[in-house]
C-alpha cells in the first residue's frame, strides 16, 4: 500500500515526534513529584537513557509509547501496525522492542530495578499511582 500523504509531509510529521517531554511522561512526572519523590531525568550513562532515575534506590522508570515500543498487551488500543511501507515499519518497530529488552536486561544485570509504564496506562491514575508507590517503596 502506498502512503496517503506526500514524502515531505510524512517527514515533517516524523520530525515533530519527540522522545522527551511527551504528554504521558509529563503526567507521570507530575504524579511522582506530588507523591514526594525526586528523580533525575534521562541519564545518559545508563542503558536506554531511562525517563526517570532514582539513583539512591537504584530504580528506573521508562514511559513507553504503545506504538513506538509495541505494547504487547492485547487490550491496548493505541498499538497498531502501519498499513503502508510494511517492510520498513516491521523492521523498525521490532528493532525498538529488541533494543528495549537489551537495555532492561543490562540495567537489571547492573543491579537496577526497572518499571515500564505504557502510554495507555497513564490514564488510570489510581491504579498507576499505587503501582508506582509499590515499585518505589
Amino acid at each position: 500500500m502506498v502512503d496517503k500523504i506526500s514524502r515531505q509531509a510524512r517527514s515533517a510529521n516524523m520530525r515533530a515526534i519527540r522522545s522527551k517531554g511527551t504528554k504521558p511522561e509529563m503526567a507521570v512526572r507530575r504524579m511522582i513529584h506530588k507523591m514526594g519523590y525526586r528523580y533525575r531525568l534521562h541519564r545518559r550513562d545508563l542503558p536506554g537513557r531511562p525517563d526517570l532515575v532514582f539513583p539512591a534506590r537504584r530504580k528506573v522508570i521508562f514511559i513507553n509509547g504503545c506504538f513506538w515500543h509495541q505494547h504487547p498487551a492485547a487490550e491496548c488500543k493505541i498499538r497498531r501496525t502501519p498499513k503502508s511501507n510494511l517492510d520498513y515499519w516491521e523492521a523498525k518497530l521490532e528493532g525498538n522492542v529488541v533494543r528495549d529488552r537489551e537495555n532492561w536486561s543490562a540495567l537489571e544485570n547492573a543491579g537496577w530495578k526497572v518499571l515500564v509504564i505504557w502510554e495507555c496506562e497513564v490514564k488510570e491514575d489510581a491504579k498507576l499511582g499505587s503501582r508506582i508507590k509499590r515499585f518505589l517503596a
